[in-house]
């Protein structure tokens, strides 16, 4: 348990200089205020002013003084600082108003409240991630070029050395940085990459999503590379996602609340009407999972990203799949949800997943029947028959409006910041002329 104590020894012993306090806005960005090591305690005891009015979805001007209180189990040496002089470690904050109460614009906190739901129905909530991102090389000025991906192996693939090297020092950082990795392997796209976290409680999984874009992102720079976790960043290479692995646990004995040996998928009747719940609030969460434009170049076109509101154990198109479990491993029974993609908030994303969830045991939902055939490339008249994912990100907004149970996992403050933005970012893609269509139009009309 990591303690005041035990970090102040880290300080001493490290010779730490700076601490990094970090936060998101609601869109998912991270934010930083950097403190001397020797402040760590006052810090700890009255946490950190901010002028939260410049921070996208925070604070009007005359609400704007913020602060931010650090989680001390998310202390973390960064080990690119290696020398005395810059030595600095992090912290992942929650953010308070002065009047010592959660601040309702923070994401963390909006997870935090819907993890609170979940215990008072006497469950803990645990996820798994597997991130899929792109490493491009960098013209003379610094920019990605996309058609000059880091490396040409494809789904499984021994990649080029200097590629695995890359990969492994990654991982190596970021198990410095207490994130636990399962493995990595060299994705379907040339360049494209996947690394699988270890399974664990939701908010620490959340908090490592955000610590790896920042590290990733760094490591790549480092390297003369770009790392992106845009969605969609080519039409002519698959999209990346970001499949969240996900069960509930008891309280009082830690056990798995999906498993049941006697159901043909093994999931209980927990987790039935959990995928259930999942599967009616689908359109509405797409807004939070897949929250960019370019989000919807990936739902339904890009090779096994999921377009209908579906669920099976075999198709892969499936919006949630029941991975197999090996008889005697009952206990790692899970739903994989495929929709989700790495420029999601993740504190917002895993919100609106797990309330949804829960919305279905409240209400005792029933569970349809799988759809293990695949549709994908099949006739719009047969995808009429199975209810789809939004085709655009307008599409996933209206239905978020329509949605209260998701709005709330969000709480009004932050829900009506965020279709806001979301609102204005759709309006400034469809008011953009792109060069497909002055290529396509300009000569013909």
């Amino acid at each position: 348990m990591t303690t005041k104590e035990t970090i102040l020894t880290a300080i001493e012993e490290q010779h730490i200089q700076f601490i990094e306090l970090w936060f998101t806005d609601i869109l998912g960005v991270v934010k930083n205020v950097v403190v001397p090591a020797h402040k760590f305690e006052r810090v700890v005891e009255r946490g950190t002013h901010f002028d939260g009015s410049s921070v996208d979805g925070f604070a009007r001007v005359a609400e704007s003084d913020m602060i931010l209180h650090p989680d001390l189990s998310t202390f973390a040496v960064f080990p690119w600082t290696d020398n005395d002089n810059d030595r600095t470690a992090r912290l992942i904050c929650n953010v308070y108003t002065p009047q010592g109460e959660p601040f309702i614009g923070d994401p963390r906190a909006a997870l935090i409240k819907v993890l609170d739901d979940a215990k008072e129905m006497g469950f803990s909530f645990k996820t798994g991630i597997e991130m899929e991102f792109f490493l491009f090389q960098r013209d003379e000025n610094g920019q990605p070029i996309i058609g000059s991906p880091y490396d040409e192996a494809s789904y499984f693939e021994m990649t080029t050395d200097r590629a695995n090297g890359l990969r492994r020092y990654m991982l190596r950082t970021l198990e410095q940085m207490n994130i636990p990795v399962y493995s990595t392997h060299s994705e379907i796209g040339h360049g494209q990459h996947e690394i699988d976290f270890q399974y664990s409680d939701a908010l620490e999984t959340a908090d490592r999503i955000m610590t790896a874009r920042v590290v990733l992102k760094l490591i790549a720079q480092q390297h003369n590379l770009h790392c992106t976790f845009m969605p969609r960043p080519s039409e002519n290479m698959p999209g990346s996602g970001l499949h969240t692995h996900q069960s509930l646990h008891y309280l009082d004995s830690g056990e798995n609340a999906f498993a049941d040996n006697n159901h043909e998928y093994g999931l209980s009747d927990v987790a039935q009407q959990f995928l259930a719940g999942q599967l009616q609030h689908a359109q509405a969460m797409a807004a939070v999972i897949a929250p960019l434009v370019n989000s919807y170049k990936r739902l339904g076109t890009s090779f096994e990203a999921p377009v209908t509101v579906s669920w099976a154990h075999i198709n892969r198109a499936a919006l949630i799949r029941v991975p197999s479990i090996r008889p005697g491993m009952e206990a790692h029974t899970r739903l994989e949800f495929r929709a989700p993609d790495p420029s999601a908030n993740p504190y917002l994303a895993t919100a609106a997943m797990l309330k949804a969830g829960l919305d279905g045991i409240q209400n005792k939902m029933t569970l349809p029947n799988p759809l293990e055939e695949t549709l994908l490339m099949q006739k719009r008249s047969r995808m009429r028959q199975v209810e789809v994912l939004p085709a655009t990100l307008g599409d996933a907004l209206d239905a978020l409006d329509q949605d209260e149970v998701i709005l709330n996992a969000l709480g009004p403050y932050i829900g009506d910041r965020f279709v806001t933005a979301k609102r204005q970012e759709f309006e400034d893609y469809n008011r953009f002329v792109s060069s497909w269509e002055i290529d396509r139009y300009i000569n013909k009309y």
